[in-house]
C-alpha cells in the first residue's frame, strides 16, 4: 500500500492569514483588472502553496450569460471575468475576515483587524455619502474604484434612508457597522459598483490601442484568415516562412505522428496508411492552430478555439475572436454582413444550423475519462468547415467550442488535431460538479481535493 505524503501548506495561508496589497481601481495582490483569465491562472500556478484550493464557476447551459468566476474559498475572495472577453472585470472580497488587505502602510481586514466603518473611514479618508439598499439592508460606501458594503441592523435603518444623512460611523448604542463585502473595479467610468444590481455596472478597463487581445479574425472560407489589427493575410497554401513573417514565432510546434482520419478521406491520393508527417504550428496566445502538409509544407487546415470552460482545451488557448461572414454561404452582401448572418464565438449551435442547414450525423470524439472528464464531444462537418459545439444545455444550444477550416471543398468529417498540439499547455480541468444549471471546476494541479464542493451563488 503506497503512502502519499500530505501536501505542505505555506505557513500563514490558513483562513485568511495571507496579506494582499489593495490597489483601488487596479486590483489586489497579483491580480489586476482587465487581465485575461489565462494570466490569472498563470499567477495561481506560480503560487500553489497560497492558492491551493481554487474553484472555477460558470453557467454551462449558456456560457455567455453569466460571469466566469475564479473563487478562493480559503481566502474569502473571488475574481469575476466577463464571459465574452474573458477579462477580469470585478474583484469581490466576500468574507473580509479571511483576507487581510494592505493599503499604503496600513492593514485592514482579516481575523485580527476588523474592517469597521470607523476603520475604513480613517484609512481611506472622507468621501461622499453612500447608497442604502433597503431590500438588502446594506449601506454602500464608495471611493474611486473601490466600495464597501455594511449591513445595517433593522432598528437603525431610519438613519440611512435620508440621502443627506450623516455617514453611519456609529449606531446610537455606540457600535459601528463592520463591512461584509469589498468590491474592486475600474473607476475610470465613474460608475458606482456594489452589491445587487450595482454589481453589473463593473466593466473591464479598455484595452490599450493596437492590442491584439480579442482581435477580430475574419474568415474567408476556403481562402484565408485576415487579422484586422495587424493587417496580416494568411491564405491556404502559405509556407511556414510566410506564417513566421506574418504572425511571428509559434508558441509551439507539434509533429503529427498519425492521421486517424485518412480512412474517411476518399479524395486523398496518398497510400492508405496512418503514418503522417504533417505538423502543427500552435499560436496559443491567438487561439489558433495551423496544420501544414508534411510533404508540401503548405497550410492545409486552421483550427480556431473559443476557450469556453467545460471543454477539455479550456485555458490552453486564448479565445480567438473569429468572424465568419454569411457571404461565404449564400445571400446578398447586405444580408451577409448583418449580425444574424455572421458566425462568431458567441453564435449558438442552433443558430449555426439555421444558417448552414442540417449536416447530418456528427462524428463522435472521445479521449477517455482520464484525458477528458467532460465526456465525448461531437463534430459536425460542412463543406470546408467543421464545428465542435458544447451541448451541455438541455436545449442543445451550446456555444461552439472550436472551428476547423480546410481548403478543399469536401465535407469535413471530424477534427484530426484532438489530443495533439498542446503538449506544453495542458488544460487545467479535471473534475466537474453540477448544481442547478451551474458548474464548478476544481483545478487539480492547484488544489487539494475535497469530498464535497459547495457551489456558491454567482448571480
Amino acid at each position: 500500500m503506497s503512502h502519499q505524503k500530505p501536501r505542505k501548506r505555506c505557513e500563514g495561508t490558513a483562513m485568511g492569514a495571507i496579506v494582499l496589497d489593495l490597489r483601488p481601481g487596479i486590483g489586489i495582490g497579483s491580480f489586476s483588472l482587465g487581465m485575461p483569465i489565462c494570466e490569472a491562472f498563470a499567477q495561481i500556478e506560480q503560487q500553489p502553496n497560497i492558492y491551493d484550493v481554487v474553484h472555477v464557476k460558470y453557467f454551462d447551459e449558456e456560457p455567455l450569460k453569466l460571469d466566469i468566476v475564479i473563487s478562493f474559498p480559503d481566502h474569502g475572495f473571488h475574481l469575476r471575468f466577463d464571459p465574452w472577453s474573458q477579462r477580469l472585470r470585478l474583484i469581490e472580497i466576500f468574507d473580509v475576515k479571511r483576507l487581510q488587505m494592505r493599503y499604503a502602510t496600513s492593514l485592514i481586514g482579516g481575523p485580527s483587524t476588523l474592517a469597521t466603518f470607523v476603520a475604513v473611514y480613517a484609512l481611506f479618508g472622507p468621501t461622499f455619502p453612500g447608497i442604502y439598499d433597503n431590500d438588502r439592508g446594506v449601506y454602500m460606501l464608495f471611493y474611486p474604484g473601490l466600495s464597501f458594503a455594511f449591513p445595517i441592523p433593522s432598528q437603525y435603518t431610519d438613519c440611512c434612508n435620508d440621502r443627506e444623512a450623516e455617514l453611519p460611523l456609529e449606531f446610537p448604542d455606540g457600535t459601528t457597522p463592520v463591512t461584509c463585502r469589498v468590491s474592486i473595479y475600474d473607476g475610470s467610468t465613474d460608475q458606482k459598483v456594489g452589491v445587487g444590481s450595482l454589481m453589473a455596472k463593473a466593466v473591464a478597463p479598455p484595452l490599450p490601442p493596437e492590442s491584439l487581445y480579442m482581435e477580430e479574425v475574419h474568415v474567408k472560407l476556403g481562402d484565408e484568415l485576415f487579422f484586422t489589427v495587424g493587417g496580416q493575410h494568411i491564405p491556404f497554401g502559405s509556407s511556414p516562412q510566410d506564417v513566421w513573417t506574418e504572425l511571428g514565432r509559434p508558441c509551439g510546434i507539434h509533429q503529427k505522428q498519425v492521421d486517424q482520419m485518412v480512412i474517411h478521406s476518399v479524395s486523398d491520393p496518398r497510400p492508405r496508411t496512418t503514418i503522417c508527417g504533417d505538423y502543427f504550428y500552435n499560436y496559443f496566445t491567438r487561439g489558433l492552430d495551423i496544420l501544414f502538409d508534411g510533404q508540401t509544407h503548405k497550410i492545409k487546415k486552421f483550427v480556431l478555439h473559443t476557450n469556453y470552460p467545460g471543454h477539455a482545451d479550456f485555458n490552453s488557448y486564448i479565445k480567438c475572436n473569429f468572424v465568419i461572414s454569411g457571404s461565404d454561404f449564400e445571400g446578398s452582401y447586405t444580408e451577409a454582413h448583418s449580425d444574424k448572418n455572421r458566425i462568431t464565438p458567441c453564435t449558438k449551435w442552433e443558430q449555426v444550423k439555421e444558417m448552414l442547414g442540417d449536416c447530418g450525423r456528427a462524428a463522435i470524439q472521445t479521449q477517455g475519462s482520464a484525458s477528458n472528464p467532460f465526456g465525448s464531444t461531437f463534430v459536425y462537418g460542412y463543406q470546408s468547415i467543421a464545428f465542435e459545439p458544447q451541448l451541455d444545455g438541455p436545449a442543445l444550444q451550446g456555444a461552439v467550442a472550436y472551428v476547423q477550416l480546410c481548403e478543399s471543398p469536401q465535407i469535413m468529417l471530424v477534427a484530426s488535431y484532438k489530443g495533439e498540439g498542446r503538449d506544453n499547455c495542458t488544460a487545467m480541468t479535471s473534475h466537474k460538479e453540477r448544481f442547478r444549471g451551474h458548474s464548478t471546476l476544481v483545478v487539480p494541479n492547484l488544489c487539494l481535493f475535497v469530498n464535497q464542493i459547495k457551489l456558491q451563488a454567482i448571480v
